[in-house]
């Protein structure tokens, strides 16, 4: 597991003194649901309950004669236990334990991140709403197209996150399954019953068909839909850093004092902090290949996706966690400043308006070829040369004869590029 990346609460889940009390409480469901059958006493579970302990280092040293780390766990708890421990994992394969235990797993885990997607969406719709109005350059290709607002930018990223939130929601429904069918799944020696009594008490839904294991298509869906929200998250990260690049210091990542930037350069404020989220999304990519790659098993199972799971599972989760909670702190604290945004509108001496003036020319009784023609070569002039894209239009006769100078300036206006702005920010509640 990638300590460094892995938040408390999330990591939690994931240690070995869980993983073995999610182990013991598929377990003891299994014996409550025979003995609701009467096939093992009435008394065994609560027994079993009550005096079952977890020694991990004793599971650890039998692991180390057996080779095995399901038997091993039963034989460090039973040797807790009288004779109720002769019924722990009656009837029952390795993977009736350790898969319904992985999904309560997978779901406990699924439940902390929309949690923190959920928190981060918040921070991104109140920062929007703080900077509907906070006119800044919009680009495409790298390059000055047209106007936006910082608050519509941030709007485009709430609502990826709306679908990001569905996707982690459906990961984990698709997830949020169990099967207590025995060694190849035709439940020769479980009764079905047990697998309903055990899921229904785990609050998991029976596979309607498994074999030893659940289908590994489930667990594909969960880790390619964390390597989908990681890369939104990469995506958001991305602008921020492109933002902060000096030409362009826009937005900044909050500089706390005492800080260093570099260790030469006493001067450096960079954006390392969406770097990092930037970076593990390559890490959680590199997790999707042996995901699908573990769909695929020999005949009924073999043990090939079981080491995978080991480290992608839990890295996956405590990775996406990191990145959620890194990346609220970032928008919750980013740097922005608007004088530089309007500078930036400015830049181009009025080019940014070029269609705006085309699409007048056209209504005055232009072409659209005649007018895009007029325009652009005005707008190259000014490309090349520099200058005022407004002087140049005031100067061109064929640009007068349809066009007051009260026009033209209301055309540059930037502002005009956002005034259909409000339909986006009433979607979003604001």
């Amino acid at each position: 597991m990638i300590d460094r990346y892995s938040p408390p609460e999330m990591r939690a889940i994931w240690t070995k003194e869980n993983r073995y009390a999610t182990w013991l409480q598929v377990e003891i469901a299994v014996c409550e649901a025979w003995a609701s059958l009467g096939r093992i006493p009435a008394h065994v579970p609560q027994l079993i309950a009550k005096r079952a302990r977890i020694d991990v280092a004793r599971i650890e040293a039998i692991e180390e004669e057996v080779r095995h780390d399901l038997i091993a766990f039963v034989k460090g708890v039973q040797e807790t236990l009288g004779e109720e421990g002769s019924y722990l994992h009656f009837g029952v394969t390795s993977y009736d334990i350790e898969d319904p235990a992985l999904s309560l797993l997978l779901r406990q885990s699924a439940d902390i991140l929309i949690r923190d997607a959920e928190r981060l969406a918040n921070v991104i719709k109140r920062r929007a709403a703080e900077h509907k109005h906070t006119l800044m350059m919009g680009r495409t290709h790298g390059v000055h197209a047209e106007p936006v607002t910082l608050g519509h930018k941030l709007a485009v990223w709430y609502w990826e996150m709306q679908r990001n939130i569905e996707r982690l929601q459906a990961a984990r429904e698709a997830i949020n399954v169990g099967k207590v069918s025995g060694a190849v799944g035709t439940y020769a020696n479980v009764d079905p019953r047990v697998e309903e009594y055990v899921c229904r008490k785990l609050g998991l839904n029976p596979s309607p068909a498994s074999t030893q294991i659940l289908q590994r298509d489930r667990h594909a869906q969960f880790i390619t839909t964390l390597a989908i929200v990681s890369s939104s998250l990469e995506k958001f990260a991305t602008e921020i850093r492109n933002l902060q690049r000096t030409e362009i210091r826009e937005v900044e990542e909050f500089f706390s004092q005492g800080q260093r930037g570099s260790s030469a350069m006493p001067h450096k404020r960079n954006p390392w902090n969406c770097e990092t989220v930037s970076g593990l999304a390559r890490v959680m990519r590199g997790y999707v290949v042996p995901a699908l790659e573990s769909i695929t098993s020999w005949h009924e199972r073999d043990l090939a996706n079981s080491s995978v799971e080991r480290v992608i599972l839990p890295d996956a989760c405590c990775v996406l966690d990191f990145q959620l909670q890194k990346l609220t702190g970032i928008l919750d604290t980013l740097l922005v400043y608007p004088d530089r945004m309007r500078r930036n509108v400015e830049l181009t001496g009025g080019l940014i308006a070029s269609q705006q003036v085309m699409l007048a020319l056209v209504d005055k009784g232009l072409t659209r070829e005649e007018a895009y023609t007029i325009v652009q070569g005005h707008a190259m002039s000014v490309w090349n040369e520099g200058g005022s894209f407004r002087d140049r239009l005031l100067a061109d006769p064929q640009v007068t004869k349809l066009l007051t100078e009260s026009e033209i300036d209301e055309l540059l206006d930037p502002e005009r590029h956002l005034r259909n702005l409000d339909v986006v920010f009433q979607r979003m509640g604001i």
